[in-house]
């Protein structure tokens, strides 16, 4: 019989991020989750396993990412004879960086690459084999081609029989949990009311919608804007177009619209930032939107059906000057986000933890450090640069031995 489960561990000598505020606090876990204390000094009456001294570090939850296409010289969207190899090793990697669950990411693709893909991209719990594998985004085709970005042109499609087109192109939805698309093509509402039924979550981007046809995607179950500024029309004062969703007066109350935002110091000023940040705070979800060149030096890779070459630090369509995805990983988003706008360690790390957990509505177990959540958390030092990861409670990444 396995007891290693009922291990009980403190952690000590730490703050913590619970609730919205900075405490000092031990954090206890048992069972691959974060208990009551008061039910171990009142009740059970017994010592810790393990006591892990934290030396003064600050315990985060788990870093989650919801845009990220590959890294490591993985591509989600080209790599399709080893997809479960590829996926191991990007959710290993991620481990350093904090992250302990994502999203894979695939960018518009022909049909029989989803056919190829998606049915080996299954949901996993992470662990030190890597992070959590939440379910699959798809960030098109279903989206504009006058705002395709780095998406292949000839990929891209419309709604031409409501939810069918989508089935027909995907083939399964199984293990899915986001979708973009554009909410101005025919039918989109439709579908999206149908993707919500199935409790698949719809990000409106890679679109000239009207700050209209937003805010109808909205009403109909859109809960998410994919790469804010980035893939969509700008911002203009007599229609702001999806940007608009941000201070919209005809979102249902109650109803909080989610952002993703690649703070990289590349894909959006610093004055786009902190325009987000201070307009709607509790909407806006760090993503890195990272490609297979992500942890690798410069030179030329591969991102879905394009050649992309990384040069200065930058990733673009080789060839061009079209940015295609970020190089950047989460933790350095996080510095980058909080130096640009000035705003609380809190923000920033409730910006790539709480948020996102709570656009996949997962914040009960993710994205937190509440009692019977996940012990899934960071260690970070006083620059936020991570010195361990964990998962479950078990150390999956370290710097730093603990004793």
């Amino acid at each position: 019989m396995d007891t290693s489960k009922s291990i009980l561990k403190q952690f000590y000598n730490c703050t913590m991020l619970r609730e919205g505020k900075i405490i000092i606090e031990d954090l206890w876990v048992r069972d691959g989750k974060i208990i009551n204390p008061e039910k171990i000094f009142y009740d059970e009456k017994v010592l810790p396993d393990f006591r892990i001294d934290c030396q003064g570090a600050l315990i985060a939850p788990g870093y989650i990412d919801l845009q990220i296409n590959g890294g490591f010289g993985i591509d989600f969207s080209h790599n399709v004879e080893n997809v479960e190899e590829g996926i191991n090793k990007v959710a290993k990697n991620l481990l350093a960086h904090g992250v302990t669950s994502f999203c894979p990411t695939l960018v518009t693709s022909p049909s029989d690459t989803y056919y190829k893909v998606l049915p080996k991209i299954k949901k996993q719990n992470g662990g030190s084999h890597g992070a959590t594998v939440l379910g699959v985004h798809l960030e098109g085709p279903f989206i504009s081609i006058h705002k395709k970005g780095a998406h292949p042109e000839q990929c891209i499609k419309e709604f031409d029989s409501d939810f069918k087109s989508l089935t027909d192109m995907y083939g399964t939805l199984e293990n899915v949990c986001l979708i973009t698309l554009a909410p101005e093509i025919h039918s989109a509402p439709s579908v999206i009311k149908e993707l919500c039924k199935r409790n698949i979550k719809v990000s409106v981007g890679h679109s000239i919608a009207s700050l209209e046809v937003g805010e109808i995607a909205v009403n109909s179950g859109a809960t998410f804007i994919t790469h804010l500024f980035n893939a969509m029309l700008p911002f203009h004062h007599r229609d702001p177009g999806l940007v608009g969703l941000l201070t919209s007066d005809k979102i249902p109350p109650g109803k909080i619209v989610h952002f993703g935002i690649i703070a990289d110091g590349v894909h959006t000023h610093p004055a786009a930032l902190r325009i987000a940040h201070r307009t709607h705070p509790k909407g806006l979800v760090l993503v890195t939107d990272a490609i297979s060149a992500l942890g690798l030096e410069e030179g030329v890779h591969r991102l879905g059906q394009f050649d992309i070459e990384v040069r200065k630090g930058q990733a673009y369509i080789t060839g061009t000057n079209t940015l295609c995805g970020s190089i950047t990983e989460m933790s350095e988003c996080i510095r980058i986000f909080k130096e640009a706008t000035g705003c609380s360690i809190v923000e920033a790390l409730e910006a790539a933890t709480l948020h996102p957990a709570r656009t996949l509505n997962i914040e009960s177990k993710k994205g937190v450090l509440n009692f019977d959540a996940d012990a899934d958390f960071v260690l970070l030092d006083d620059n936020l640069q991570i010195l361990s990861t964990w998962i479950s409670g078990d150390c999956v990444y370290t710097k730093c031995k603990y004793t």
